[in-house]
């Protein structure tokens, strides 16, 4: 592909289309741009880097499987998954391109393949970057806020380390494919009265790999790749959201043929809390108060993340709905110093049963309150 992950633009942007487009949309789009930058078509020195990436947008984004993978972890979820053949393999160009007037894949320069793939020969072609890996880990609120060291298992696909996943046996080595000379793949001509068709097809005797081999490796069977469970230490941040990944790099299964291994995406998702509540950086709580208590004002302690408690005042005349707030008490903001509020919701309960003196007092209190009144609105 033409650039870094870290250099490539959003494909929805490139192609011009909102993130919840539909495929017609996202094929429509692609015609257009397909029309106006297809070299055949425009001859400025940028046509052909803006064919490719428009291509490559559409490619990824037609096929759904491609575009659920890139929605969630954008471009490295991309790379990290799919060789570039992969990308290209499933998207419709020749009909496309035809239906424009291109003739498909044999449109400009030889062909459109040799565009995106490059002119690669030579051994290892098809050797594809290992997978990425996905890992689900429960959290509680207390370790949201303390942040967290844990080790967990991971099984995974590591190169061998007898034949150094090369596959060859060792005193061996891989030789190039005869079939397609070490490329992967093969073309295949058809003609259809004037028209004429290339179709691209994985090589059948290398599997794509471009390389064949004579003396496969015992231990990996050729594959040059073992199956393993390894301890991996995660540390989770402080202040982590739910459903936010960490991305651990290199730690996901193992390229083909020594090719870089996958990453590892630590998924968090943070448990119910029955204390609290969570909005953002700051806690949510309830605390239970007589009637009595808030019309004269105490103090009373609640419960904090950290399990030490902390003293909060109820100001005199407290309603109910009331909400107090205990500030610095709630979880830290993630990449920061700075850390949330605790807010203290007020219940004033009101007794189901009174004792008699009880309801004696109360009537003397709204005799009392009926005066006052009675003496408010006295002119």
């Amino acid at each position: 592909m033409s650039s870094t992950s870290s250099e490539k633009r959003d494909y929805y942007e490139v192609l011009g289309v909102p993130k919840n487009a539909d495929k017609d949309q996202i094929k429509n789009s692609y015609r257009k741009l397909a029309m106006q930058y297809h070299p055949d078509r425009n001859k400025s020195p940028e046509a052909e880097e803006k064919f490719k990436e428009i291509s490559e947008a559409y490619a990824v984004l037609s096929d759904d499987a491609k575009r659920s993978q890139y929605d969630r972890f954008g471009h490295e979820g991309i790379q990290g998954r799919y060789s570039t053949e992969d990308i290209f393999r499933t998207a419709n160009f020749d009909e496309i391109l035809r239906d424009l007037g291109f003739g498909g894949f044999g449109g400009f320069g030889g062909s459109i393949f040799d565009m995106f793939f490059g002119n690669m020969t030579g051994s290892g072609r098809g050797a594809r970057r290992g997978a990425d890996l996905r890992y689900d880990l429960d959290v509680t609120l207390e370790q949201v806020a303390s942040g967290l060291s844990t080790e967990i298992e991971i099984p995974r696909t590591e190169r061998c380390s007898v034949c150094r996943g090369t596959g060859a046996k060792p005193g061996s080595s891989p030789r190039v494919c005869t079939e397609c000379g070490g490329r992967g793949q093969v073309q295949r001509v058809s003609s259809s009265g004037f028209a004429q068709f290339v179709r691209i097809e994985t090589c059948r005797a290398c599997r794509g790999k471009g390389e064949v081999l004579d003396n496969p490796c015992r231990d990996c069977k050729g594959s040059g790749t073992i199956q393993r469970t390894r301890k991996i230490t995660v540390k989770i941040p402080p202040g982590i959201e739910n459903e936010s990944s960490l991305r651990l790099r290199g730690e996901g299964d193992a390229g083909e043929g020594g090719n870089t291994a996958g990453d590892l995406y630590v998924v968090c998702h943070v448990l119910p809390h029955k204390v609290f509540t969570r909005e953002e950086s700051d806690l949510r709580t309830n605390v239970p108060l007589d009637m009595a208590s808030a019309a004269l004002g105490t103090s009373v302690k609640v419960p904090t993340i950290d399990g030490a408690g902390a003293e909060i005042m109820i100001p005199a005349g407290t309603q109910n709905g009331t909400t107090l707030k205990l500030k610095g008490k709630g979880i830290p903001v993630m990449g920061s110093s700075n850390r949330g509020n605790e807010l203290v919701t007020v219940n004033v309960t009101i007794p189901g049963k009174l004792t008699d003196k009880q309801k004696e007092l109360l009537k003397q209190f709204k005799q009392i309150e009926e005066e006052k009144k009675k003496g408010f609105f006295k002119f």
